[in-house]
């Protein structure tokens, strides 16, 4: 298998509701796309892994993707430690994308931001031709950081307005966290996922408003946008 564009993220629904409807779009594009869980959200206060899983494998279909699998790093316990960056550097050299979706650096969730963290030195790890490990080398051409959960300007964003109803119901293919039985809403503790589906439509609409669309998905990248014909730039100034 050799994808286009691959997501990495710590939790089942983390890619739906951060950038599943650039994961959809592109898939519609002809491009090979896939998805990479660290963890089975076995933490999580709602569904078991099991659960988690079947409704993971269905938004998967909705979404379009050519491929998923979960690394098996501990819930609640991502960490840039030497044995998951060679996991996951491994499955880079298995898969060999040319672009990857990150998230964003800093995160409420520790499992978010050490999530970008390994995921980035898993890349980077992965195109050394002296790492003891199998595979061919290869290292991403492109790293991307999807940023609707940070409060950061982003370097572009994606159109998804024709992706974005499909994109909600790959959100709502997790019942048990987004649809669970009243008894599991019960909870003492504040629960962020309660509201979450909710405000990532809302900040959908934002983005795309700013962008003169109905939906749209942020997006950081560290290095310059090369233009070669600013006439075509797209988006209204005045």
């Amino acid at each position: 298998m050799k994808l286009d564009l691959l997501t990495i993220a710590a939790h089942p629904d983390d890619v739906e509701l951060t950038c599943g409807g650039t994961l959809l779009k592109m898939a519609q594009l002809g491009y090979k796309t896939g998805i990479l869980d660290l963890t089975a959200g076995e933490m999580g206060t709602r569904g078991t892994p099991e659960t988690r899983a079947k409704e993971a494998a269905r938004a998967a279909k909705l979404l379009n993707v050519s491929w998923r699998e979960t690394l098996g790093v501990p819930d609640s316990d991502v960490q840039p430690s030497r044995l998951h960056k060679l996991a996951l550097a491994k499955v880079i050299r298995e898969v060999r994308p040319r672009t990857v979706i990150l998230p964003y650096w800093e995160a409420r969730h520790p499992d978010h931001y050490h999530a970008s963290i390994l995921g980035y030195e898993g890349c980077f790890l992965a195109g050394l031709k002296q790492l003891p490990l199998e595979g061919e080398p290869h290292r991403p051409f492109k790293i991307l950081y999807s940023i609707s959960y940070a409060n950061v300007r982003p370097t572009f964003v994606v159109d998804i307005t024709a992706q974005f109803r499909q994109r909600q119901r790959a959100i709502l293919a997790y019942g048990s966290q987004f649809r669970p039985r009243p008894s599991a809403r019960k909870s003492k503790v504040f629960l962020a996922i309660d509201r979450l589906e909710s405000e990532m439509n809302q900040l959908a609409r934002h983005y795309g408003q700013m962008i003169g669309v109905k939906y749209g998905e942020p997006f950081l990248q560290k290095e310059l946008m090369k233009v070669d014909d600013v006439m075509k730039l797209e988006v209204r100034s005045i």
